[in-house]
This record gives C-alpha cells, sequence and structure tokens, in this order.
C-alpha cells in the first residue's frame, strides 16, 4: 500500500515538473517587463538575477556603468530589474538595473502627475521649444508654450534668449504627460501658476473683507480696467474705480509692474471676484464740491466729449459737468458740434448743483452778461 502511495506521489511530481517545464517553453517575457530577482553572481561581466523564470536574467556590466557611481550589490540581495531583450544571439535575457531604478522615477512622475501637487524644478537647460528638467533621473521637459511669463510675437531667436536665461534657476511646475513607453515626461510651469493662483485666491476669497487696504502688483490692463496681482490671486480695478475724475483708457494712469495700494470694493466667493479701487483712497473732490461752488457761479473748463444732447466739460478740480444741449445757446443749435469741440477751453456757468448725486450742469446762455455784470 506504502509503495502504491510513493509511487503515485512520484508520478504526480513528475507530472508538475512536466508543467511546469511546459509553462516555461510558453511564457512570453516582454521588453519592458519589470522583474523582480535575486543576485546570484557578480563578476566584471556584470551580474546573473535569478528572476524566477527557467533563464536567470543577466545584467551587463555596461548597463551598471550608466548609473555613475555602481551600487555595491551583493549575493542573495533582492533587486528589481526591467527586461531590455528577452532574448539575445546566445539566447540570454538581458535585464536592466539602470532602467529598474528609473521606473520607480516614472512611478513617483506619475504619482505626482495623479496628485496634481506641483515642485520646484531646477533648469538645466533650454532650446527654442522649451527647457529640461531633472527629475530625479530622468529628464522632464517644459514646452515653450508651458512656461509661464513667456512674451507673446517673439521670433524664434528672441524666444529662445529667454528660455535660456532661466537656465540654472528652480521653477514651480506640475507633471502633466507620463509615458514612459515613449519616454515622455513633461511639465507645465503654467498649470503649476494656475494652481498656487487658485489656491491664494481662495485664500484672499476667505480673509478679505469689503472696505480693506491692501498693497498690489499691476498685473495686465485691459479697456475696462487693470488687474492687480495681490500675492497670487488678482483683483479688477475698474476703469471707472481708477480716479474721480473720467479716465478715458487703464494705460493713463497705471503701467503693467506698477506697485498701487487698493481699497477692496467688493469680495464675492461665489464669482470669485474681487472688485478693487484706487479712488476711494483719495479725497472725493464731490465731498468739498458744495463748499467751493455755487449756483451762478461762472467756471472754466475743457470740453472733454461731445455728445448728442450736448457735451461734457472738465473742470479744474476733475469733476466733469454737462453742457447740455439746451444751455448751449438760444434757441438751442441742432447739434452741439456747432458750437463747442473737444479741447475747447469754455467759460460757463453753473445751473444746476447735486454733489448727492455726483451732478453739475454747466450752461453758456447769457454768459456774457454775468461777466458784464461782474465787471
Amino acid at each position: 500500500m506504502h509503495d502504491t502511495i510513493f509511487e503515485a506521489e512520484d508520478e504526480s511530481e513528475l507530472d508538475f515538473a512536466a508543467l511546469l517545464e511546459a509553462s516555461f517553453k510558453n511564457e512570453t517575457i516582454e521588453k519592458g517587463a519589470m522583474l523582480t530577482g535575486t543576485v546570484l553572481a557578480i563578476d566584471n561581466q556584470g551580474m546573473i538575477v535569478d528572476v524566477g523564470l527557467k533563464r536567470d536574467g543577466v545584467v551587463p556590466r555596461s548597463d551598471m556603468e550608466a548609473m555613475g557611481d555602481i551600487p555595491e550589490y551583493e549575493l542573495g540581495q533582492d533587486i528589481a530589474v526591467v527586461v531590455i531583450t528577452p532574448e539575445d544571439r546566445d539566447g540570454n535575457l538581458l535585464v536592466s538595473v539602470k532602467q529598474a531604478r528609473a521606473y520607480t522615477f516614472w512611478e513617483e512622475a506619475r504619482e505626482q502627475m495623479e496628485s496634481g501637487e506641483s515642485f520646484l524644478g531646477q533648469v538645466i537647460d533650454a532650446n527654442k521649444g522649451g527647457l529640461i528638467v531633472p527629475f530625479g533621473e530622468l529628464r522632464g521637459f517644459v514646452p515653450a508654450s508651458h512656461v509661464g511669463n513667456l512674451p507673446r510675437g517673439l521670433s524664434d531667436p528672441e524666444r529662445e534668449d529667454h528660455l535660456h536665461q532661466l537656465v540654472g534657476k528652480q521653477i514651480e511646475l506640475r507633471v502633466i504627460e507620463v509615458t514612459p513607453a515613449r519616454r515622455r515626461l513633461v511639465f507645465s510651469q503654467r498649470e503649476a501658476e494656475r494652481q498656487r493662483r487658485a489656491v491664494a485666491k481662495e485664500r484672499l476669497l476667505q480673509e478679505l473683507q469689503e472696505g480693506d487696504i491692501v498693497k498690489g502688483r499691476v498685473r495686465s490692463i485691459r479697456d475696462f480696467g487693470a488687474f492687480v496681482d495681490l500675492g497670487g490671486a488678482d483683483g479688477l480695478v475698474h476703469v471707472s474705480e481708477i480716479a474721480w475724475h473720467r479716465v478715458r483708457h487703464p494705460s493713463e494712469m497705471l503701467n503693467v509692474g506698477d506697485e498701487v495700494e487698493t481699497y477692496v470694493l467688493q469680495v464675492d466667493p461665489e464669482s470669485k471676484r474681487i472688485g478693487l479701487s484706487l479712488k476711494r483712497l483719495t479725497a472725493n473732490p464731490w465731498d468739498e464740491l458744495e463748499k467751493t461752488h455755487h449756483v451762478g457761479q461762472l467756471v472754466e473748463g475743457t470740453v472733454t466729449r461731445v455728445v448728442s444732447f450736448g457735451a461734457f466739460v472738465e473742470l479744474q478740480n476733475g469733476i466733469e459737468a454737462l453742457l447740455h444741449l439746451s444751455e448751449i445757446a438760444d434757441p438751442p443749435p441742432e447739434t452741439p458740434d456747432l458750437f463747442v469741440q473737444a479741447g475747447d477751453t469754455l467759460l460757463a456757468r453753473i445751473f444746476n448743483l447735486a454733489p448727492d448725486r455726483q451732478r453739475i450742469g454747466l450752461s453758456l446762455r447769457d454768459v456774457e452778461q454775468h461777466v458784464v455784470a461782474a465787471g
């Protein structure tokens, strides 16, 4: 009975060995596969690694030397390797410890991309296409279109010169593409900056209160106003909030890069908008108007614009007053430009004064009589 049992066990072992042998013959090892194994031998030619297959993996000496400082490997040590050639002309399974070590950086880069976190990288080289930034033992690329604050409209030599000025500097980056098979590791400075500004804006939206006075730097100028960087987040100074007098375009009063002190007009967490004002930090000329002006007073001003219903006249204190068509002459002209043009200097009479509504009405009618009477 016992002999029968042992014989059955022997047959079972033979069957298992045959199946295992067949699996070795049928298994396919692809280039780029990551394997783990144990160091069996080390010599001047490289290393032999047991990777759990029929054939041991061979690490060429050149692969080890390509890492610069060759690590101190020991017999019996467990290591990771990447298949570089499933079978060479001699039937060897060639594996790489260098690529395996790089693989960990690919994984780290992938995790970095998935987390969305930014990191500081040092630019080591540049060309007209972008920047080269190391990531561990890998090299990542920042396309020129993802470089922050790169001026538009530059020629190829100008763009390349601008990018070379960043060599040696540390910049904030986000990982936006990880493709090990194509050796593509792509970073973006613009995305990192956009994320940083979004976080800063959320913080400011929670901290800022209407009426606060904050300092910032003019970041950009548009027809409708100027955006001021408050430290990572932008607030808008509308053109109407730049000065108490009429400003035709923000560039008349502001330049990109100007440091300014602003008054917080509005904080809207839902729309994520911050409204700022420059004029609220200066004296309001309308507040003093009743002390310095009165109905019937003759004032001098300059015509700033002519419209169909009259003309606007800027007084010496910067306030704009309205000269209505009906107050230009008696009878009124068909169009105001028959009597006044932009840039004209006029002597007019105040006939309506409403500081609470920020309105002054002027008249040219009977001004000469007032001048004679005053004389």
